[in-house]
This record gives structure tokens, C-alpha cells and sequence, in this order.
């Protein structure tokens, strides 16, 4: 989706538009930790959504910066440092259509992030992480909404991110009237699923199918600690 939002057809555009209305909150959360409060925060993220769109930054988005993760944070940093001033102006006076975007449940969000010394940039690049994974959850659940298995998923989805607390297979296996082994085939195929769309998830974010690999390497060591 990243290659294609380069173009400059209306459906790249929507492209565009979808990734942004799906990783805007990243980018809150580190304006937010830069100083700023809520309100002109809202008023910087839109404003430089705004005028994301309306130049079309991301066909001038070199190699280096083909994950749209980087691209963006990048295209941020500079629109903070040169175009400040013309937010509030380009939110009062503008004629680009805003981004539906929602800032009061954002800053509900942002007001349980982490109040210890975290940088801008790590609070960033956490929050981006964080939205791939819930992306690729959301989407995972609504195949079994549609199979009409809402409630099977619901039992199994705590096996697919390895937490202590989840039930021992026995358990889930009483629970759904299930043998024990029909359950564990059941989560084999459901993580592999979430692979799937994990991995879906991130190509739609990077402009060569050959950096998912190295971009879900990259996520999963910033949420186990070991990146900014």
C-alpha cells in the first residue's frame, strides 16, 4: 500500500488516507511527549496530515525511508521544526479535507502512556509497534466474527501472544467441549493465521515486500525493550 500510495490515482490517495487514519496515534503520542499540549498537538497532527496529502510527500520518499513508519516520523520532525506556525492557520483558513481522526479518545490514550522519562522517539516507535499487533488482531477476529465463531476465538486469542496467564490447553479444551488435541491444532492455526496478517499488516506499511521480514524483526525488538 506504500508503493502504491506513491501514485497519484484517486485510490492511491485513498491508500494514503487509510494509512493515516490507522497510524496517526503514534505520532500524537510523540508530539505530545515533545511539550506540546492537547490541543495544539491535534491542531500540528492534522495540519501535517493535511499537508501530507495535499503535497504528496510520500512519492518523494527515498530508499531509506521506505518503511512508512520511518518516512513518517521523519516528515514530522521537519514539519514541526519549519511549519509550527502554520497549523493553526491551515485548521482556521484551509481547504484540504481534514482527516477523521479521534483526538479525545488519542489523548484518553496518551494519558495512561508511561509518565516515567520516556524520549518522543521511543514513545513513537512503541505505539506504532503496538498498533501493527492490534491491527493485525482486529482483523484476525473478524474472520471468526464472519465464520461465526466470535466465541471460539474470545477462548483462544490469549494463546496468540504467549502471556504466563494463559489457561492450560486442558482447560480450554473443558470449556469448548473439546479434546485437547482438537484445540491445540486449533491454536497452531490460529497463530499461524495472526502470522499471516502480521505479516499483511506490515507489507501495506513498506515499500519492498523484502523488508517485512526485517521490519517485523525490527517491532517485535522495540517491544520486548531492546530498541529506542
Amino acid at each position: 500500500m506504500l508503493a502504491a500510495a506513491r501514485d497519484s490515482r484517486p485510490d492511491a490517495q485513498a491508500a494514503l488516507t487509510t494509512l493515516c487514519e490507522t497510524y496517526w496515534y503514534p505520532l500524537y503520542a510523540y508530539v505530545r511527549r515533545r511539550g506540546y499540549q492537547a490541543e495544539d498537538a491535534r491542531d500540528l497532527v492534522q495540519g501535517f496530515f493535511a499537508a501530507l496529502l495535499e503535497k504528496r510527500y510520500v512519492k518523494d520518499a527515498d530508499r531509506e525511508r521506505g518503511r512508512f513508519r520511518s518516512f513518517l516520523l521523519t516528515a514530522l520532525k521537519r514539519f514541526l521544526s519549519k511549519q509550527r506556525e502554520r497549523a493553526h492557520a491551515r485548521k482556521r483558513g484551509g481547504t484540504a479535507r481534514p482527516v477523521p481522526l479521534d483526538f479525545e479518545s488519542g489523548e484518553g490514550r496518551y494519558c495512561l502512556e508511561p509518565s516515567h522519562d520516556v524520549t518522543p522517539e521511543a514513545i513513537y516507535e512503541r505505539r506504532w509497534a503496538l498498533t501493527v499487533l492490534d491491527r493485525a488482531i482486529v482483523r484476525l477476529r473478524q474472520t471468526y466474527v464472519e465464520a461465526d465463531k466470535t466465541a471460539f476465538f474470545e477462548s483462544l486469542k490469549t494463546f496468540l501472544t504467549g502471556e504466563a496467564d494463559a489457561p492450560p490447553h486442558e482447560q480450554v479444551a473443558r470449556d469448548l467441549a473439546m479434546s485437547v488435541g482438537t484445540v491445540k491444532v486449533a491454536v497452531h492455526r490460529l497463530r499461524r493465521r495472526y502470522r499471516d496478517l502480521l505479516r499483511a499488516e506490515i507489507a501495506r506499511t513498506v515499500a519492498d515486500p523484502e523488508d517485512v521480514v526485517e521490519e517485523l524483526k525490527y517491532l517485535l525488538a522495540v517491544l520486548e525493550g531492546g530498541k529506542p
